[in-house]
């Protein structure tokens, strides 16, 4: 079915009502080729033709070029287009010259990593073929993951024999670096670093993967080499910038696609008002739900992209309730995939989608990069991913055969997605984000520095790999008894016994897993860090594992656990917090129309205080719980500003409340900052006051919600009149009478949204843009 008679289709059911409220139809683009600077070997263009590459693309042969002439290159393309040739081109061409030569290959999952070696094997076996017909055999490439799954005497041989190594940043962070003598022949070849998806390490991922870059660098200095890095990326607005803050490097950037792309159309599909104030919309869980199962019975294959684990599982669970009615010899072509299930698990999912058993899946980010499951024909975006980048790499997950394919993206209640629904134009025709990581935030510094002192003492000198942070950071360590530094030899020591890398996880702060424990069965079903557990596995928490529905009777922070229970409920939980700010210093401050506006470091306390049941489907809240979970005080990054006293006046002769229009600007600013940074709402947070006791004045602070921040905020101050503008657009445009999830309502605001005042928060955006 194509996707034009698909849309009719649903237009034409009677659950209808004008949910389609935009098609953006997407021509077909048509290749362009560039030939190399330097004839390749003749066996490795047959091997590269038998793959179905007759020619290079334009940026293939641009990015092979820079990397042959020994630069640090990014590639950022569209999915699809053909980067993985980019850095398997010079790399096998490097090793053919050179046997001794060495290339790691980094992905930012497992199942990545497997998906690549599958593909590296099928092009090195043509390799081989081809150089045997052509008279000159190769040498036996040797190369497989190295990763927590592979046998420890498969690890030894490909340390030793290993031209090519495909693992993750957690397994080059607690595995390789710490073990470098055992590494030194591999480090003292490497030649080729390979990133790929290199999109993905922004926020505490990113900052924490670029120090351990850093650290790979001074260790391969220490054995007299420099490798070069390849980076591949979705497109962004920065990718220069970003892989130079990634890897320490600035690399020669390719951004001009020249692969072909098929036809698409991109709906975009608005839920209904339930009610006459036009407040409140139809779940979109409901109707993604209805879509995906529509999918399912049409025999269209494709993945349905939710944001939260929670949502793929209820959205697979409701269509299976759909399909049992209409189209049960469907119900089991259907599963979930999501981070958090066993690897041997997804790849079972993987497979069972690549082969045509499963017609589709729901799943979360985690399948969004660019793992092989086939050709599909359509994608499902349950709410705008955060980035640009994002939406297209879920839409780019169908039509690689470059046959017509369809995109649809399902708007959730909050201010940026409706945004985007009243405004296609800014979705469709806007630039992409920057890519935002932060090296030089001390708590993941302070982290990775006595790991790099255990691997080999540091010096002085070593600040050019860490920054101008680091003899401050060194002070402070050795002031915990964390290093100790010798005169003598002018070096910082680890003082421990231990592997200081096995307690740094590179995916949070430094937050530890929790482990999900089924309480009847004693089966461990997944884990999750202790910074998330506060919110998702609370007692009287409903989780979700599989479509099935778990209560949590118990967390237990010593034990590091928390105990499940199969349970049978309509209803689903969200937890509720609240926030205190207090100022430490400002780094920056400038006058923008009536106010002053700063940048600095802030001290965060949040702390979950209740939960909230609402009911599935129809999302009907059921009733707040209280509870008492532990505080958690973090120093982060914010920008802040003052608002006018005297506008208190104003408002209250208008018979509006200050403080509700102060609460609900800060809400819809929260919700619309990922326009200009990659980020999500909830890596950020805020608190509005009528008088904060630091500065005595009207107040709004927007956060970054992690330890030390990782730059939203600060791109956040550079833009701050923009957020302004398209907050008021928001809030203006939304045709609710007082105030909706559409524009002022946020799902995490722990004063359960009260106060809020939509008129107040109109007048308040339009005296801040005057002039």
């Amino acid at each position: 079915m194509n996707p034009t008679d698909f849309l009719n289709q649903l237009k034409k059911d009677r659950a209808y009502q004008n949910q389609l409220v935009h098609v953006e139809r997407l021509g077909a683009r048509l290749p362009r080729y560039a030939s190399l600077e330097k004839p390749l070997l003749r066996s490795l263009v047959e091997a590269i033709k038998a793959g179905g590459a007759e020619r290079l693309y334009s940026h293939q042969a641009q990015a092979i070029d820079a990397a042959r002439a020994g630069r640090h290159v990014v590639v950022a393309t569209s999915t699809a287009s053909g980067k993985t040739l980019c850095y398997n081109v010079p790399v096998l061409e490097a090793i053919s010259a050179n046997y001794q030569a060495r290339a790691i290959y980094l992905f930012p999952t497992k199942a990545l990593a497997q998906d690549q070696l599958r593909s590296l094997k099928n092009l090195t076996q043509r390799f081989k073929a081809a150089a045997e017909n052509n008279g000159g055999p190769l040498p036996t490439l040797r190369f497989g993951t190295y990763d927590g799954d592979t046998p420890q005497n498969s690890r030894t041989r490909l340390r030793r024999e290993g031209n090519i190594i495909l693992t993750n940043p957690d397994m080059l962070h607690v595995g390789i670096l710490p073990n470098h003598r055992l590494w030194s022949h591999f480090l003292k070849n490497l030649k080729f670093v390979v990133v790929d998806e290199a999109h993905i390490y922004r926020g505490v991922f990113g900052s924490h993967v670029s120090l351990i870059f850093r650290r790979l660098a001074r260790l391969c200095e220490l054995y007299g080499n420099h490798p070069q890095f390849i980076c591949c990326s979705a497109t962004i607005a920065n990718p220069g910038d970003h892989i130079e803050r990634l890897t320490g490097y600035r690399p020669v950037v390719v951004d001009d696609d020249g692969s072909p792309q098929a036809p698409k159309q991109f709906a975009l599909w608005n839920p209904p008002f339930i009610d006459d104030k036009k407040s409140t919309r139809r779940s979109p869980n409901s109707e993604a739900a209805a879509l995906f199962a529509e999918l399912i019975r049409c025999q269209v294959r494709n993945i349905t992209f939710t944001k939260a684990r929670v949502v793929a599982e209820l959205i697979l669970s409701y269509a299976r309730q759909s399909l049992d009615q209409t189209a049960p010899e469907l119900t089991d072509r259907i599963a979930s995939y999501r981070a958090g299930y066993l690897a041997e698990h997804r790849r079972e999912i993987e497979q069972s989608l690549f082969h045509g058993q499963l017609i589709g899946v729901t799943a979360t980010s985690a399948l969004e990069l660019g793992v092989d499951v086939g050709d599909l024909d359509a994608t499902v975006s349950v709410g705008y991913p955060g980035t640009v980048a994002s939406l297209w790499q879920q839409a780019g997950r169908a039509g690689r055969s470059r046959n017509s394919s369809l995109a649809m993206l399902v708007g959730l209640d909050n201010p940026l997605d409706q945004y985007f629904m009243r405004h296609p134009d800014q979705l469709f025709g806007r630039p992409h984000e920057h890519a935002l990581i932060d090296p030089q935030n001390i708590y993941i510094l302070e982290q990775h520095l006595p790991c790099a002192a255990h691997e080999e003492p540091l010096s002085a000198d070593d600040q050019k790999y860490f920054g101008a942070g680091f003899i401050e950071a060194m002070v402070s360590l050795e002031e915990h008894n964390v290093v100790v530094y010798e005169a003598n030899h002018d070096r910082w020591y680890y003082r421990g016994q231990d592997y200081p890398a096995q307690h740094v996880g590179i995916r949070s702060v430094g937050s530890r897993p929790i482990a999900l424990v089924d309480g009847k069965t004693k089966k461990r079903l997944e884990e999750m860090d202790e910074a998330s557990a506060f919110g998702r596995v609370h007692p009287g928490a409903i989780y979700l594992h599989q479509g099935d529905s778990y209560i949590v009777t118990e967390l237990d922070l010593q034990k590091a656990q928390a105990t499940l229970l199969p349970t049978k409920v309509d209803y689903y939980t969200q937890a509720r917090e609240v926030s205190d700010i207090d100022i430490i210093r400002s780094f920056q401050h400038r006058q923008l129309k009536y106010c002053n506006v700063f940048w600095g470091a802030v001290r965060v306390t949040q702390q979950v205080v209740s939960y909230r049941r609402v009911r599935q489907y129809s999302e009907a809240n059921l009733g707040d719980t209280p509870l008492e979970m532990p505080a958690n005080t973090f120093e982060t990054r914010a920008m802040w500003w003052d608002v006018p006293v005297e506008w208190a006046k104003h408002l209250a002769r208008r018979g509006w409340d200050f403080l509700g229009g102060l609460h609900a600007v800060e809400h819809a600013a929260i919700g619309l900052l990922p326009l200009y940074a990659m980020c999500d709402r909830w890596d950020i947070g805020g608190l509005s006051t009528p008088m904060h006791p630091a500065t005595q004045q009207p107040q709004i602070f927007i956060y970054d919600g992690y330890p030390g921040g990782v730059g939203i905020t600060e791109q956040g101050f550079e833009l701050l009149a923009d957020l302004w503008e398209a907050t008021l657009a928001t809030i203006k445009e939304c045709p609710c009478e007082d105030g909706c999830p559409s524009c002022i309502h946020s799902p995490k605001c722990g004063n359960n949204n009260e106060p809020l005042d939509k008129r107040a928060a109109v007048w308040i955006l339009e005296s801040l843009l005057k002039n």
